[in-house]
């Protein structure tokens, strides 16, 4: 079923920021948000992630609703923030084992899940260890770990390559295509757009909070008179 938004209007102080926004992202489909500072794509994502209502419309997710469920719908999703969030207090292994216990994922298949991502980020050995001792980039592979461990539905992420290195930008890309492979919906906002082409189905371009335009890189390419290898051009 995946994630299916009506008619979204949200915002701020009863003053709207996204205005009627719809669209779906499929179990299996990747769809990248997109669109300039400012566009909406945060307030969609608060959205989503369920940190906001919105003043109209609606969102559920395989069949839940915030409204109806906050509980199941928050645990049917994995996040990857674009700033890392992690407890001072609170050891590497901690923090994964209190993402996978809140989704009621805290079990030997996963924590071996757990292990398998943290050799691929090369932070086995490190389950000791605290925030303070990790750099930006390993803090966000924290993040990376947390979420594909974890088994949900949809798989939300913030613009995902910031801080990371090459490799692990490849591996980031190579999990979300597993996990959209298995049957997972993700959506994800990205500025990375004709790297984003190879792997994302569909682009849902946002402009000044309304939805100009849903489909391929191909489509999106041709509307806007540019190759899909010039689609960082877009907003030039």
């Amino acid at each position: 079923m995946g994630l299916e938004i009506k008619n979204l209007s949200a915002g701020y102080a009863g003053q709207a920021v996204v205005k009627n926004l719809s669209f779906s992202v499929k179990e299996g489909q990747i769809v990248g948000l997109i669109g300039l500072n400012g566009a909406g794509k945060s307030t969609t994502l608060k959205q989503v992630i369920g940190l906001k209502q919105p003043l109209a419309g609606s969102l559920s997710l395989d069949g839940q609703t915030l409204t109806a469920n906050p509980a199941e719908y928050k645990r049917n999703l994995a996040y990857i923030p674009e700033q890392p969030v992690l407890y001072d207090e609170l050891t590497l292994d901690e923090h994964l084992h209190l993402v996978l216990a809140a989704h009621q994922q805290d079990d030997a298949a996963h924590w071996d899940k757990v292990q398998e991502l943290l050799a691929l980020f090369r932070l086995d050995g490190k389950g000791h260890w605290l925030p303070q001792h990790f750099s930006k980039g390993m803090k966000q592979k924290v993040m990376l770990v947390a979420a594909f461990a974890l088994d949900t539905p949809l798989l939300v992420i913030d613009e995902p390559f910031l801080g990371l290195d090459v490799l692990a930008q490849k591996q980031l890309i190579t999990l979300m295509k597993e996990k959209a492979d298995n049957g997972t919906a993700v959506l994800l906002t990205t500025h990375l757009l004709a790297q984003a082409a190879d792997y994302v189905d569909d682009f849902a371009l946002l402009e000044d909070g309304e939805m100009t335009y849903f489909g391929s890189a191909e489509g999106l390419a041709t509307s806007r008179q540019l190759t899909v290898d010039h689609l960082d051009d877009l907003f030039s």
